[in-house]
């Protein structure tokens, strides 16, 4: 999604927070889930199968092109030793390669193997054939208030606190 444009900042959503109808979270979050069903239909049909901390992993990886395994575990909030093994799984799995560092030979280089690479290729298509699936059963009219409502949405939430990037 294009970036969306940022009005000035004003002080809009705390004076109409108090008159959201009541009715209004819960049928955003069930909006929400039917996105979240649609965006992990791609996940689901991954050969090989990963999980989605793999699925994530990957992801940080082919962001950074190579990164190192301490910094994979700070991204995805975790430790050392327990990315070591999620790498484990993916080298394995054939769509990871570690190597060492030409700087420090003690640390280790992850990169996206060649599978690797077709793998996410492959889910990125996939998902977006997912939703445009679901966006072409929907009238323009409708297509362009969710990207406009999206958008929105996106800046309320840029203005409470930063975004978290990891699938994009």
């Amino acid at each position: 999604m294009p970036k969306p444009v940022r009005p000035e900042r004003s002080s809009a959503l705390a004076r109409h927070a108090d008159r959201l109808p009541p009715e209004l979270p819960a049928e955003v979050e069930a909006a929400a889930r039917a996105l979240v069903v649609v965006w992990g239909r791609s996940s689901e049909r991954l050969k090989p199968t990963i999980s989605a901390a793999q699925l994530r992993a990957l992801v940080v990886v082919d962001r950074h092109r190579t990164i190192n395994l301490v910094s994979l575990a700070d991204e995805l909030g975790s430790t050392p030793s327990v990315a070591s093994r999620l790498c484990d799984r993916l080298q394995a799995a054939g769509v990871l390669e570690r190597g060492t560092s030409p700087g420090d030979r003690r640390e280790v280089v992850l990169r996206l193997s060649q599978d690797g690479r077709r793998l996410l290729r492959r889910f990125h298509r996939d998902r977006r054939a997912d939703l445009d699936e679901v966006l072409l059963a929907m009238v323009a009219r409708s297509r362009t208030a969710l990207l406009d409502g999206l958008n929105a949405f996106h800046l309320a939430a840029t203005e409470l606190g930063p975004p978290d990037e990891e699938f994009a």
